[in-house]
């Protein structure tokens, strides 16, 4: 005859699988991330909160304009737009993003460059001022934040390593009725 189990024990096990998975789940597959700061407006705000996918760039390379959130220093994470991938050369001037020479559509500033009185989102630079190099280096990222006339970015600490990205911004579930999961449009 087959001894029944404690309702309690049940229980205690149903918990510890819980546990574990939630530690594994936030360990390596996702997290939740809450933005501090207005680098990326009008795109993602101050407060707002994020799930990164923290698994999908060890299957994939990261693509051009995905939001990734990754180790600036020791203390913060950032959050920012992929723009330069390896060997691209990047360039601005009037406004338009040039990558290889060739003209590159940034329609997720669109709204707010309509917003701009005076001058322009985005600075007349070539990846070379910026940086001392010509493209962007093999295992590197060239990050913007989307708010360039007031963003810490690549512009400002050179290219960041791939093996700082946390990973890429999937979800956006707060403030509620911002619910989004599509950026780069």
């Amino acid at each position: 005859m087959k001894k029944e189990r404690s309702p309690l024990w049940e229980w205690i096990k149903a918990f510890s699988i819980a546990v574990v998975l939630a530690i594994v789940i936030r360990e390596f597959l996702i997290t939740n991330y809450v933005v501090h700061g207005e680098s990326m407006m009008p795109t993602i705000q101050d407060g707002n909160r994020l799930i990164i996918n923290k698994i999908g760039y060890e299957v994939s390379e990261p693509d051009r304009f995905d939001l990734v959130v990754f180790h600036a220093n020791e203390e913060e994470d950032y959050i920012k737009r992929v723009i330069g991938l390896p060997g691209d050369m990047i360039e601005y001037k009037n406004d338009e993003l040039y990558i290889n020479g060739e003209k590159i559509e940034e329609t997720y500033l669109d709204r707010y460059k309509d917003e701009i009185f005076n001058g322009n989102l985005t600075e007349n630079f070539k990846l070379e001022d910026k940086t001392g190099k010509v493209e962007v280096p093999e295992g590197y990222l060239f990050l913007l934040g989307d708010n360039r006339r007031h963003s810490y970015d690549s512009r400002h600490i050179g290219f960041v390593p791939m093996d700082q990205v946390v990973g890429k911004v999937n979800l956006r579930y707060w403030p509620i009725e911002e619910f989004d999961f599509s950026f780069h449009k």
